[in-house]
């Protein structure tokens, strides 16, 4: 069994993105938006996504529509589905999110987002496989 107070753990990573567990069907990641700053616009094929707002204020960008998100707010992307997620405040916008199945390598850590690119450019940064 994995144990995390979340929002603590999450509220005390800077780095963009943080794997934190892996398993079989689905992965826990942490993210840090920088203010300005961005996930990028993205589609994941057959990957459902639930992302949960620990701080800080954005615009989470899904299929053509905008809303703004908050601590507290939860925002689903289904597989397929165009998304990007914007910090639109002078805070960062921290959050966790779960993939199903995992995006990401297994305790993969990428401090900016340049790197996290970078890493999905080379390949370095795929999911484990069954």
């Amino acid at each position: 069994m994995e144990h995390f107070t979340i929002a603590t753990v999450a509220e005390k990573s800077d780095d963009f993105r943080r794997v934190l567990w892996t398993g079989d069907h689905t992965q826990l990641v942490i993210m840090t938006i920088p203010p300005g700053g961005e996930i990028g616009e993205e589609v994941h094929e057959g990957i459902d996504q639930i992302l949960t707002f620990v701080s800080g204020t954005g615009e989470a960008r899904v299929s053509g529509r905008t809303k703004s998100v908050a601590a507290g707010d939860l925002v689903v992307v289904p597989a397929g589905k165009k998304h990007n997620f914007v910090n639109t405040g002078p805070n960062p916008l921290v959050l966790y999110t779960v993939y199903g199945p995992p995006e990401h390598a297994d305790g993969a850590v990428h401090r900016t987002k340049e790197e996290a690119d970078a890493a999905e450019e080379s390949g370095e940064d795929e999911p484990p496989t069954s």
